[in-house]
Protein backbone atom coordinates (compact mmCIF):
# COMPACT_ATOMS: atom_id res chain seq x y z
CA UNK A 1 0.00 0.00 0.00
CA UNK A 2 1.23 3.68 -1.11
CA UNK A 3 2.17 6.04 1.83
CA UNK A 4 0.39 8.94 2.00
CA UNK A 5 1.41 12.28 2.23
CA UNK A 6 0.77 14.07 5.30
CA UNK A 7 2.28 17.39 4.63
CA UNK A 8 4.25 18.86 1.91
CA UNK A 9 7.58 20.39 2.35
CA UNK A 10 7.95 24.06 1.17
CA UNK A 11 10.71 24.55 -1.43
CA UNK A 12 12.60 27.78 -1.10
CA UNK A 13 13.58 27.49 -5.08
CA UNK A 14 9.65 28.01 -5.89
CA UNK A 15 9.20 30.25 -3.57
CA UNK A 16 6.67 28.53 -1.59
CA UNK A 17 5.14 30.07 1.51
CA UNK A 18 2.26 27.41 2.77
CA UNK A 19 -1.33 29.71 3.57
CA UNK A 20 -1.69 28.06 7.01
CA UNK A 21 -4.62 30.66 8.39
CA UNK A 22 -8.08 29.27 7.37
CA UNK A 23 -9.60 32.54 7.63
CA UNK A 24 -7.46 34.25 5.58
CA UNK A 25 -8.10 31.61 2.83
CA UNK A 26 -12.20 31.74 3.26
CA UNK A 27 -11.62 35.59 2.65
CA UNK A 28 -9.23 35.45 -0.28
CA UNK A 29 -12.08 32.63 -1.75
CA UNK A 30 -14.69 35.33 -0.90
CA UNK A 31 -13.00 38.24 -3.54
CA UNK A 32 -13.97 35.31 -6.22
CA UNK A 33 -17.32 36.88 -8.04
CA UNK A 34 -18.63 35.46 -11.38
CA UNK A 35 -20.28 37.05 -13.94
CA UNK A 36 -20.47 35.61 -17.64
CA UNK A 37 -18.00 32.44 -16.74
CA UNK A 38 -18.04 29.58 -14.25
CA UNK A 39 -14.73 28.46 -15.18
CA UNK A 40 -11.53 28.91 -12.63
CA UNK A 41 -8.08 28.52 -12.53
CA UNK A 42 -5.87 28.17 -8.91
CA UNK A 43 -2.60 29.06 -9.57
CA UNK A 44 0.00 27.28 -6.86
CA UNK A 45 -2.74 25.50 -4.78
CA UNK A 46 -0.25 23.93 -2.40
CA UNK A 47 -1.68 21.90 -0.11
CA UNK A 48 -5.12 22.91 -0.53
CA UNK A 49 -6.55 25.34 1.88
CA UNK A 50 -7.80 27.89 -0.56
CA UNK A 51 -8.74 24.85 -2.58
CA UNK A 52 -11.67 23.75 -0.36
CA UNK A 53 -13.32 26.94 -0.58
CA UNK A 54 -13.90 27.26 -4.05
CA UNK A 55 -14.88 23.68 -4.63
CA UNK A 56 -18.41 24.55 -3.02
CA UNK A 57 -18.13 27.80 -5.88
CA UNK A 58 -17.59 26.32 -9.17
CA UNK A 59 -18.27 23.12 -10.60
CA UNK A 60 -14.86 23.72 -13.30
CA UNK A 61 -12.27 24.11 -10.63
CA UNK A 62 -8.96 24.00 -12.28
CA UNK A 63 -5.68 23.24 -10.56
CA UNK A 64 -1.96 24.39 -11.97
CA UNK A 65 0.61 23.01 -9.30
CA UNK A 66 4.54 22.48 -10.97
CA UNK A 67 5.72 20.65 -7.59
CA UNK A 68 5.33 17.26 -7.98
CA UNK A 69 5.04 16.25 -4.56
CA UNK A 70 2.24 19.04 -3.98
CA UNK A 71 0.11 16.92 -7.09
CA UNK A 72 0.61 13.84 -5.14
CA UNK A 73 -0.48 15.35 -1.88
CA UNK A 74 -3.89 17.06 -3.76
CA UNK A 75 -5.00 14.12 -5.96
CA UNK A 76 -5.02 12.22 -2.40
CA UNK A 77 -7.16 15.62 -0.23
CA UNK A 78 -9.00 16.13 -3.54
CA UNK A 79 -9.52 12.50 -5.85
CA UNK A 80 -12.53 14.03 -6.97
CA UNK A 81 -10.86 17.18 -8.63
CA UNK A 82 -7.78 14.12 -10.25
CA UNK A 83 -8.71 15.02 -13.95
CA UNK A 84 -8.92 19.09 -13.04
CA UNK A 85 -5.00 18.72 -11.59
CA UNK A 86 -2.72 19.99 -13.79
CA UNK A 87 1.22 19.64 -13.12
CA UNK A 88 3.03 22.22 -14.93
CA UNK A 89 4.51 26.11 -14.78
CA UNK A 90 1.78 28.15 -15.02
CA UNK A 91 4.19 30.72 -17.33
CA UNK A 92 4.56 27.95 -19.76
CA UNK A 93 1.46 26.99 -19.89
CA UNK A 94 -0.71 26.99 -23.08
CA UNK A 95 -3.91 27.58 -21.35
CA UNK A 96 -6.10 26.93 -24.50
CA UNK A 97 -5.28 23.09 -23.95
CA UNK A 98 -7.39 23.59 -21.33
CA UNK A 99 -10.00 26.63 -22.13
CA UNK A 100 -10.13 26.76 -25.53
CA UNK A 101 -11.54 30.43 -26.13
CA UNK A 102 -13.56 30.09 -23.17
CA UNK A 103 -13.94 33.04 -20.44
CA UNK A 104 -12.31 31.89 -17.08
CA UNK A 105 -11.27 33.49 -13.74
CA UNK A 106 -7.83 33.38 -11.73
CA UNK A 107 -7.41 33.02 -8.02
CA UNK A 108 -4.31 31.98 -6.16
CA UNK A 109 -1.59 32.55 -3.39
CA UNK A 110 1.48 33.23 -5.84
CA UNK A 111 4.69 32.68 -5.39
CA UNK A 112 6.85 36.05 -5.11
CA UNK A 113 9.30 35.27 -7.67
CA UNK A 114 7.26 34.62 -10.48
CA UNK A 115 4.22 36.97 -9.44
CA UNK A 116 4.49 40.05 -12.03
CA UNK A 117 4.84 37.20 -14.27
CA UNK A 118 1.70 36.22 -13.91
CA UNK A 119 0.30 39.36 -14.24
CA UNK A 120 2.03 40.08 -17.60
CA UNK A 121 0.64 36.62 -18.55
CA UNK A 122 -2.77 37.59 -17.63
CA UNK A 123 -2.76 41.22 -19.55
CA UNK A 124 -1.64 39.22 -22.15
CA UNK A 125 -4.66 36.58 -22.06
CA UNK A 126 -7.15 39.40 -20.91
CA UNK A 127 -9.78 38.75 -23.67
CA UNK A 128 -10.33 35.50 -21.59
CA UNK A 129 -9.99 36.20 -18.22
CA UNK A 130 -12.49 38.94 -17.00
CA UNK A 131 -11.51 38.54 -13.22
CA UNK A 132 -8.27 37.72 -10.81
CA UNK A 133 -7.83 37.70 -7.59
CA UNK A 134 -5.04 37.11 -5.15
CA UNK A 135 -2.30 37.07 -2.73
CA UNK A 136 1.15 39.02 -3.86
CA UNK A 137 3.66 40.64 -1.82
CA UNK A 138 2.89 43.55 -0.63
CA UNK A 139 5.03 45.49 -2.16
CA UNK A 140 4.15 44.25 -5.79
CA UNK A 141 0.19 44.63 -4.79
CA UNK A 142 0.40 48.24 -4.24
CA UNK A 143 2.94 48.73 -8.17
CA UNK A 144 0.11 47.20 -9.38
CA UNK A 145 -2.82 49.27 -8.07
CA UNK A 146 -0.92 52.06 -7.39
CA UNK A 147 -2.51 56.37 -9.30
CA UNK A 148 -0.43 58.13 -10.95
CA UNK A 149 1.80 60.33 -8.68
CA UNK A 150 3.91 57.85 -6.75
CA UNK A 151 6.84 56.37 -6.74
CA UNK A 152 5.27 52.86 -6.76
CA UNK A 153 3.53 53.63 -9.62
CA UNK A 154 5.30 51.95 -12.80
CA UNK A 155 5.19 49.98 -15.96
CA UNK A 156 2.98 47.61 -14.29
CA UNK A 157 0.29 49.63 -12.75
CA UNK A 158 0.17 51.72 -16.25
CA UNK A 159 -0.48 48.79 -18.31
CA UNK A 160 -2.93 46.62 -15.71
CA UNK A 161 -4.94 49.53 -15.35
CA UNK A 162 -5.30 49.92 -18.96
CA UNK A 163 -7.47 47.08 -19.51
CA UNK A 164 -8.73 46.12 -15.43
CA UNK A 165 -9.77 48.01 -12.63
CA UNK A 166 -7.79 47.11 -9.73
CA UNK A 167 -8.53 46.90 -6.03
CA UNK A 168 -5.37 46.49 -3.11
CA UNK A 169 -8.37 44.94 -0.68
CA UNK A 170 -6.81 43.84 2.34
CA UNK A 171 -2.83 43.17 3.72
CA UNK A 172 -1.73 39.55 5.06
CA UNK A 173 0.91 38.85 8.32
CA UNK A 174 3.69 37.00 8.01
CA UNK A 175 2.81 35.00 10.43
CA UNK A 176 -0.37 32.89 8.64
CA UNK A 177 2.63 31.38 6.42
CA UNK A 178 4.31 28.56 6.68
CA UNK A 179 8.05 29.08 6.23
CA UNK A 180 7.33 32.78 7.40
CA UNK A 181 8.46 35.24 4.84
CA UNK A 182 9.97 38.13 5.68
CA UNK A 183 7.49 40.74 4.03
CA UNK A 184 4.08 41.77 4.45
CA UNK A 185 1.64 40.38 1.55
CA UNK A 186 -1.99 41.81 0.42
CA UNK A 187 -5.00 40.43 -1.71
CA UNK A 188 -5.53 42.33 -4.67
CA UNK A 189 -8.73 41.94 -7.16
CA UNK A 190 -9.05 42.69 -11.11
CA UNK A 191 -11.97 43.30 -12.82
CA UNK A 192 -11.71 43.43 -16.39
CA UNK A 193 -12.98 47.40 -18.52
CA UNK A 194 -15.86 46.55 -20.66
CA UNK A 195 -12.83 47.34 -23.73
CA UNK A 196 -10.03 45.03 -24.04
CA UNK A 197 -8.07 46.69 -27.52
CA UNK A 198 -6.76 49.90 -27.30
CA UNK A 199 -7.38 53.00 -29.49
CA UNK A 200 -3.82 52.72 -30.66
CA UNK A 201 -0.67 50.27 -31.54
CA UNK A 202 -0.22 48.26 -28.19
CA UNK A 203 3.22 47.21 -29.19
CA UNK A 204 3.54 50.94 -29.50
CA UNK A 205 2.41 52.02 -26.49
CA UNK A 206 4.03 49.26 -24.77
CA UNK A 207 7.52 50.35 -25.86
CA UNK A 208 6.91 54.00 -24.81
CA UNK A 209 5.63 52.68 -21.22
CA UNK A 210 8.74 50.46 -20.67
CA UNK A 211 11.72 52.98 -22.10
CA UNK A 212 9.89 55.84 -20.13
CA UNK A 213 9.92 54.05 -17.06
CA UNK A 214 13.11 52.58 -17.58
CA UNK A 215 14.70 56.50 -17.45
CA UNK A 216 11.56 57.17 -15.33
CA UNK A 217 14.20 60.45 -13.25
CA UNK A 218 13.65 61.83 -16.88
CA UNK A 219 11.03 63.63 -18.43
CA UNK A 220 9.54 62.38 -21.55
CA UNK A 221 11.19 64.66 -23.66
CA UNK A 222 14.46 63.31 -22.49
CA UNK A 223 13.29 59.45 -22.08
CA UNK A 224 11.54 59.50 -25.59
CA UNK A 225 14.45 61.10 -27.82
CA UNK A 226 14.92 58.11 -29.88
CA UNK A 227 11.15 58.52 -31.12
CA UNK A 228 12.20 60.97 -34.24
CA UNK A 229 9.00 63.81 -33.39
CA UNK A 230 8.12 66.95 -35.11
CA UNK A 231 9.41 70.04 -32.85
CA UNK A 232 6.02 71.28 -32.54
CA UNK A 233 5.05 67.83 -31.01
CA UNK A 234 8.39 67.73 -28.71
CA UNK A 235 7.38 70.86 -27.34
CA UNK A 236 3.76 69.79 -25.71
CA UNK A 237 3.98 70.39 -22.15
CA UNK A 238 3.20 66.45 -21.59
CA UNK A 239 6.69 65.89 -22.59
CA UNK A 240 8.00 67.65 -19.54
CA UNK A 241 6.48 65.91 -17.42
CA UNK A 242 8.08 62.56 -15.85
CA UNK A 243 5.98 59.03 -16.11
CA UNK A 244 4.83 58.75 -13.33
CA UNK A 245 2.69 61.83 -13.57
CA UNK A 246 0.81 59.98 -16.42
CA UNK A 247 -2.35 58.20 -16.60
CA UNK A 248 -2.75 54.96 -18.87
CA UNK A 249 -4.76 57.46 -21.20
CA UNK A 250 -2.01 60.00 -21.63
CA UNK A 251 0.30 57.08 -22.46
CA UNK A 252 -2.73 56.25 -25.34
CA UNK A 253 -2.52 59.43 -26.49
CA UNK A 254 1.19 59.97 -26.93
CA UNK A 255 1.71 56.95 -28.51
CA UNK A 256 -1.49 57.88 -31.03
CA UNK A 257 0.64 60.99 -31.97
CA UNK A 258 3.81 59.30 -32.65
CA UNK A 259 2.31 56.67 -34.60
CA UNK A 260 0.08 58.86 -36.56
CA UNK A 261 3.15 60.79 -38.13
CA UNK A 262 4.11 63.61 -35.96
CA UNK A 263 7.53 63.30 -36.75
Amino acid sequence: MRKKIKTVRAKKKLGQHFLKDINIAKLISDTLTFENYNKVIEIGPGMGILTQFLISKTDDLNLIEIDKEAVKYLVEIYPNLKSKIIEGDFLKFDLNKVFGNKQFAIIGNFPYNISTQIIFKTLKHRDQIPFFSGMFQKEVAERICESPGSKKYGIISVLTQLFYKTDLLFDVSPKVFNPVPKVYSAVIQLVRKDCTTLACNEQLLFRIVKLSFQQRRKTLRNSLKSFIMSEKLREDSIFDKRPEMLSGSDFVQITKWIDNGNI
